[in-house]
């Protein structure tokens, strides 16, 4: 199963970050139940399983990984009979494994090794004129590659997949929330003024580290295992 279908009904977590980063370029926005969400093409989500907390992640996840995409392929077409896209894809990602920051543990967990697969977000494709234009994964990042990410990863009965949205996080050259998110390219300046106005109770591990290294990420989750 794509890990960016991997959601039920809670509203995103994201609220503010990506209306300031992306003021001026994106015209429209999206409200939903918690107010004003996202841009438009990236949606409005919840998670399969909970992926906000560094608690979440020591959790829920089999492993946290910086890991890089190398290679990508098309994958899952469907075909439209009727509107305005004549067909849509998926994407097969194969990320280059850089570094294991934390592992559960647990005896049936499995390992990522040096590299593993993972199925995101594709493409759809207009009828008329054949342009393809990227599908997002709702408020999180793509997984592009010539990028870097920090995972969530569980293994399901599908192969790898991150926890929900909380769980990709953009990680460009060894820094939290710089990098490629919703099929653009932030800073983590970008991500820090949008901070400013988000939620008072977001107390995600994302949040917690913005800007710092993977160094800060382990310490996080160390100190959650340690705590529960």
């Amino acid at each position: 199963m794509p890990w960016n279908r991997n959601y039920g009904g809670r509203i995103a977590g994201r609220p503010a970050v990506a209306f300031v980063a992306f003021a001026g370029v994106v015209a429209a926005v999206l409200v939903g139940q918690g107010g004003l969400t996202t841009v438009v093409g990236c949606g409005m989500v919840s998670d399969e399983h909970p992926s906000q907390t560094a608690k979440d992640w020591v959790t829920y996840a089999d492993q946290v990984v910086v890991a890089t995409p190398e290679r990508e392929q098309e994958t899952d077409r469907r075909d439209f009979k009727s509107g305005m896209f004549a067909y849509q894809t998926d994407r097969t990602v194969t990320f280059r494994t850089d570094q294991v920051l934390w592992s559960s543990g647990k005896g049936s967990a499995r390992t990522v090794d040096k590299g593993f697969d993972m199925v995101a977000p594709g493409w759809r494709v207009y009828r008329e004129s054949g342009t393809r234009i990227k599908r997002t994964a709702p408020n999180a990042s793509r997984l592009e590659t010539g990028h870097t990410y920090l995972l969530a990863l569980r293994w399901s009965g599908d192969g790898w997949t991150v926890l929900g949205e909380g769980a990709a996080v953009p990680f460009d050259d060894g820094v939290v929330d710089q990098g490629e998110w919703c099929g653009r390219v932030l800073s983590k300046e970008d991500v820090a003024r949008g901070e400013r106005f988000s939620r008072k109770d977001d107390d995600s591990l994302e949040k917690a580290v913005l800007g710092q290294d993977a160094a800060a990420v382990k310490r996080a989750l160390d100190g959650a295992r340690a705590k529960d």
